[in-house]
C-alpha cells in the first residue's frame, strides 16, 4: 500500500459493543476520516466539491478484521493507494484503509473503499472536476523504466 496519510482515533465509550470492543461498522467511520482528512490535505475537502456541484459517495467496501481495538486504545489509521494508476479514475476513486493499534503497531482491521463522483441532485455518476482529478492524480509516481512496454 502506497501510505497517503494518517490520523489518530481514540477510542470512545460510544464506540465499543456490550462486549467492550469497537462495534464492527464504526470502522467504517474511522476509515471515512481518515479519507476526508486526505483529501482536505489536497485541498479537495467535501465543502468544496458541493460548490462545483459534486459529492464523493461509497460505491463498495469490503474489511477484515483481525484484532480488536478496545475502548481507550488509540489507533492510526491509515489512507492508501494499492497501485494509483488502477485506483484513480475519472468518476471514481478506490482507497485502501488499515486500522492499527499505536501501543503495539497490530493491525486491527483493514479494508478497501471506492467512492464515486455524482452529480447530486440527479444521483447520477459524473466525472471529478478536472482541477479535483489534476490533484489526485499528483499521487500517483512517476512511471519508471521497469513500466515501459
Amino acid at each position: 500500500m502506497i501510505q497517503l496519510h494518517t490520523i489518530d482515533v481514540r477510542v470512545y465509550y460510544e464506540d465499543t459493543d456490550a462486549g467492550g470492543i469497537v462495534y464492527y461498522a464504526n470502522y467504517l467511520k474511522f476509515f471515512e476520516r481518515s479519507r476526508s482528512d486526505w483529501l482536505r490535505a489536497l485541498g479537495v475537502d467535501h465543502q468544496r466539491l458541493a460548490t462545483l456541484g459534486t459529492a464523493l459517495v461509497v460505491r463498495n467496501c469490503s474489511i477484515e478484521y483481525h484484532r480488536p481495538a478496545r475502548l481507550d486504545d488509540l489507533l492510526a489509521v491509515d489512507t492508501g493507494l494499492n497501485d494509483p494508476r488502477l485506483d484513480i479514475r475519472r468518476a471514481s476513486i478506490r482507497l485502501l484503509h488499515r486500522a492499527r493499534n499505536q501501543a503495539d503497531g497490530a493491525l486491527l482491521a483493514e479494508g478497501a473503499v471506492k467512492v464515486a463522483c455524482i452529480e447530486p441532485a440527479t444521483g447520477r455518476p459524473v466525472p471529478l472536476p478536472d482541477d479535483v482529478f489534476e490533484r489526485l492524480r499528483q499521487c500517483v509516481p512517476p512511471a519508471s523504466d521497469a513500466d515501459a512496454p
